[in-house]
């Protein structure tokens, strides 16, 4: 990687630059535009929710000053291609993929918690557990485990959801319905919905060669009251994967796992003293890391569709959404 680096040429290091990290669209029948750690929701009519992925990168709750090259179209692309692939087992709020980066989808009221799920005790399971907290979440996590051994039964987490800036935050299933962030008739619902999306996640992956060892996952409401999978769904922003090939061969020797998600982004900032926390300062990101970042994407993108990545057109990205959009709204 770092041969092919030093031979980018300019109009390659050109390309790098050329990434959506911010929106300020109006569209027809816009109401109004909610961005978050990485997406931004554009309100149609109090009808339509229009979704652009951009190019930005999250970390820690915090996001990075560079975006990364196609990583938007990568993560609209695996979710859409996802929420198609589990449809029938749980509905999802979405209805057409008008451009690369874009999803669109029916109005949905969004319940304020993130589904998290774990068959393993990776990321911040694993970190918790290593300062010596057996409870997360107020589930019980059995001793005598090392980071990364499988969970008995995957363990549902979940976490409430942060505005731009703030960190999500860690709730016990009790202190949701106890503070009536969720009622307890919609919240069975939503833990069904989890384990099942999670089953036949953990069976796509395999068929890729690949273990989802924990994900995450939002619901809304739509006008009619019904319950829907919003968002992202199995992509490597809300999940984790490792290679199954050699995985138990790399636990019994004490082996870090192989894997696919942002991890190795989060890896790379805590080697340069950073955690999103109060004084830290986020690391120099230089073009040729930030190259680095999007291929691993890439690379991340076609081991878990199985299918090859093709570039969309970045020559004019911020005029190629708008055009698609605006067609796609004339024609409905």
């Amino acid at each position: 990687m770092s041969f092919l680096l030093g031979k980018m040429s300019e109009r390659q290091k050109g390309l790098m630059s050329n990434t959506i990290i911010d929106t300020n669209f109006n569209f027809p029948n816009q109401k109004s535009i909610y961005k978050g750690k990485v997406r931004e929701v554009y309100n149609i009519n109090d009808e339509q929710l229009v979704m652009i992925a951009t190019d930005r990168l999250s970390a820690f709750d915090v996001v990075m000053p560079k975006g990364i090259p196609y990583k938007g179209q990568i993560l609209n692309q695996i979710a859409t291609k996802m929420m198609k692939e589990t449809e029938e087992l749980v509905p999802n709020w979405l209805v057409a993929t008008p451009d690369p980066n874009v999803a669109v989808g029916h109005l949905c009221d969004t319940f304020k918690v993130e589904m998290v799920i774990r068959g393993y005790m990776s990321g911040h399971a694993a970190r918790e557990y290593k300062v010596g907290k057996r409870l997360l979440c107020g589930v019980p996590m059995p001793e005598g485990m090392k980071e990364n051994d499988k969970f008995p039964q995957p363990i549902i987490t979940p976490a409430t959801k942060a505005e731009m800036g703030d960190h999500d935050e860690d709730i016990s299933r009790e202190d949701i319905l106890k503070r009536g962030i969720v009622s307890e008739e919609d919240y069975l619902v939503l833990e069904d919905y989890t384990r099942k999306l999670f089953q036949r996640g953990t069976e796509i992956a395999a068929e890729r060669g690949l273990i989802l060892v924990d994900t995450k996952y939002e619901f809304g409401k739509t006008k009619d009251g019904k319950i829907v999978l919003i968002d992202e769904i199995h992509t490597p922003d809300s999940s984790r994967y490792f290679y199954a090939d050699g995985y138990q061969e790399r636990q019994d020797r004490g082996e870090a796992q192989k894997q696919l998600s942002k991890e190795f982004v989060r890896q790379w900032l805590i080697a340069n003293d950073f955690q999103g926390l109060e004084g830290q300062t986020v690391p120099f990101m230089s073009d040729e890391y930030i190259e680095t970042v999007s291929e691993r994407y890439i690379e991340l993108y076609e081991n878990i569709t199985g299918d090859t990545f093709v570039k969309g057109d970045v020559s004019d990205i911020q005029n190629r959404i708008e055009d698609n959009i605006v067609a796609y709204l004339e024609n409905v």
